[in-house]
């Protein structure tokens, strides 16, 4: 059996997540920041009357940081019984992998910015590499 994975950009690289921690994925909207949170903390927006943590998940990833516009969403994922959102460039595809098709994160020659150890593996689609995040690691390790 294999995994859904919901691909998206972040600058122009492709990235991924798996579906089953989606809830949902939502235009750029309206966010308040909130004083004294980490820097990659954006702030928190109202979904649904829910009110949601959200993250600048390039500035988590110590990548360069763009404007949003029009293209820009926020995913919303559960991690931890906890929903969050995250801010990325644009969301193109939902991918099928099959067991063993997630290569295991290089250990030394990544050409990535991004910290290893929020990587949960690579996966290789027509012709394209997609890095998997480990979203446990990305909100609540490595802080």
């Amino acid at each position: 059996m294999g995994k859904q994975l919901v691909v998206f950009k972040l600058l122009n690289e492709d990235y991924a997540i798996e579906v089953i921690s989606v809830e949902s994925i939502i235009k750029y909207q309206s966010i308040t920041v909130i004083p004294h949170a980490p820097d990659y903390v954006v702030g928190v927006t109202n979904l649904r009357g829910n009110i949601v943590p959200v993250i600048e998940l390039k500035k988590r990833l110590s990548l360069p940081i763009t404007e949003p516009n029009d293209e820009t969403r926020i995913i919303v994922a559960i991690i931890k019984d906890s929903k969050v959102g995250m801010v990325v460039d644009s969301v193109s595809q939902v991918i099928e992998i099959g067991e063993g098709e997630m290569d295991p994160t290089p250990q030394m020659g990544l050409n990535s910015a991004v910290d290893a150890s929020f990587i949960r593996g690579i996966v290789k689609i027509e012709g394209k590499l997609i890095i998997s995040l480990d979203l446990e690691k990305v909100f609540f390790g490595n802080s």
